[in-house]
């Protein structure tokens, strides 16, 4: 008898053990294929909702409409309260309402173990976290632990200490194939997204001067107000909402939107690094209300025990106003927030934001003059040919409308057009909710964020933080 040799040997076991491990390497696929989002393809309802601890009306905006790949019924886990039949209420009345009415089906739960219920019987593959911001980065950390896909309102973090919590969850995310996103709404607000067009075309706008930190070359200021209508009715906002312990500081709040536009407009499609930031001075300040005004927005006749440490004299100071002026590769920024009680009879929150070019500003006025309605203006500086300049402008202004057709360049004097929006880009704020979420059901089909977002996330509340602990220790 002829004895094989170990070659001979070693070959027939591999011939003999092909089927197996071809039959194994297929199976590992398909279990990571079906580990991706859960085959999120967007075909169908596959997206199940989970709502988590409703406490701020924007958790309501997500589900303002209905979805084809989202399922009609949502999971709420929440603790017992005024914040979560709020939430039940806003839905109700999308449900409701007359014209496109939603069909939204909320089954509940309240108890005070609602978020270890939530992670121990995950019925949905994605949960949104729009509330008190004191617990959210623990939230989001042991969401993408548990395998969920998070939909986060901003801001994502809001002290110093949790961001390297919201970097350990933004690694976890992606080492449990799920996706870790935040709702920038002001990405499409129109006039943003033209300032950003037109920031991109060399021959009308050139590129981003360096500026300095009394000039800077893009700024984003935002005044908002605590008492304000929303879908047609005036909002009450809980008593924790001025808590800067649960609601965080306005430098780390609303300003997450401002640093976002920055890092979009200024840099876009590319990927930035918190090397890339360096935070050249932040500060902050309280905006005082009386026990009035509180009552006004709240409708609680006195101040909660847990807002002791913010009261002087019976006035309550909310440290909702900041400023932080930095560089981002070499380009100056600047970011400020302002809260107000209340708007002025027939105004509302109100924004400018200018770009400033080598060739032309890009201008968002958003005052008296513009009707309390944002506006983007070309503005020419003396040095620059105007003749030229409104040549180039005219041909490159054609490539722009064809994109966004109906939009109308008015020249104003030698030196500034105004571009004409018709309303039908004028959604409003609350729609920007559902455009966000349209987007993110893509990115859920598609089974990734575009390459820059993470790491552009991240940069964002590491500016923000960091912004924070120096204004914080400043008296």
């Amino acid at each position: 008898m002829k004895i094989k040799s170990n070659c001979e040997l070693r070959t027939g076991i591999i011939y003999f053990l092909l089927p197996f491990i071809l039959l194994m390497s297929c199976k590992d696929q398909l279990r990571q294929s079906k580990k991706r989002s859960d085959i999120l393809t967007g075909a169908g309802s596959d997206v199940k909702l989970i709502t988590l601890d409703p406490g701020h009306f924007h958790a309501a905006l997500v589900q303002k409409i209905m979805y084809a790949a989202v399922d009609s019924v949502v999971f709420v886990y929440a603790p017992k309260g005024q914040d979560v039949r709020d939430h039940l209420a806003r839905i109700e009345g999308f449900n409701t309402r007359q014209h496109n009415p939603t069909s939204w089906v909320q089954k509940t739960y309240t108890g005070t173990d609602f978020f270890e219920r939530m992670l121990r019987e995950k019925p949905g593959n994605v949960v949104i976290i729009s509330g008190k911001n004191a617990r959210k980065t623990e939230y989001i950390l042991e969401s993408v632990k548990a395998g969920i896909n998070v939909l986060a309102d901003k801001p994502m973090v809001i002290t110093y200490e949790d961001f390297t919590l919201l970097e350990e969850a933004f690694r976890i995310a992606e080492k449990n194939d799920v996706l870790l996103f935040d709702i920038m709404t002001e990405r499409y607000e129109i006039t943003t997204v033209l300032q950003r067009e037109f920031s991109m075309i060399p021959e009308v706008f050139g590129e981003l001067v360096e500026g300095t930190p009394e000039n800077p070359a893009i700024t984003k200021e935002s005044v908002h107000h605590f008492y304000k209508y929303v879908s047609g009715v005036p909002l009450i906002r809980p008593a924790w909402f001025f808590d800067i312990r649960q609601q965080g500081e306005g430098i780390v709040d609303v300003s997450t939107h401002l640093v976002d536009l920055i890092h979009w407009e200024a840099f876009p499609g590319e990927i930035l690094d918190r090397t890339d930031m360096e935070m050249i001075s932040a500060k902050r300040w309280a905006t005082n209300l009386t026990p009035g005004q509180f009552s006004r927005v709240t409708g609680l006749n006195q101040y909660p025990e847990y807002l002791k440490d913010y009261i002087d004299q019976n006035i309550l100071k909310v440290y909702s106003n900041g400023e932080m002026i930095y560089k981002l590769k070499g380009i100056h920024a600047k970011v400020s927030v302002i809260w107000n009680f209340q708007a002025p009879e027939s105004t509302g929150d109100t924004h400018y934001s200018i770009m400033r070019g080598t060739r032309c500003d890009l201008v968002i006025r958003q005052g008296h003059d513009e009707n309390y309605q944002p506006v983007l203006y070309i503005k020419v500086p003396q040095e620059i040919i105007p003749e030229k300049f409104e040549n180039d402008l005219n041909i490159k202004f054609m490539e722009v409308a064809e994109k966004y057709p109906g939009i109308i360049l008015e020249k104003l004097d030698k030196l500034t057009w105004k571009i004409f929006i018709p309303d039908s880009y004028k959604v409003g704020h609350e729609a920007h909710f559902g455009q966000v979420t349209e987007k993110f059901l893509q990115y859920l089909q598609d089974g990734k964020l575009p390459g820059w977002e993470v790491p552009n996330m991240i940069t964002k509340y590491y500016t923000t933080t960091q912004a924070l602990g120096i204004a914080s220790q400043k008296k």
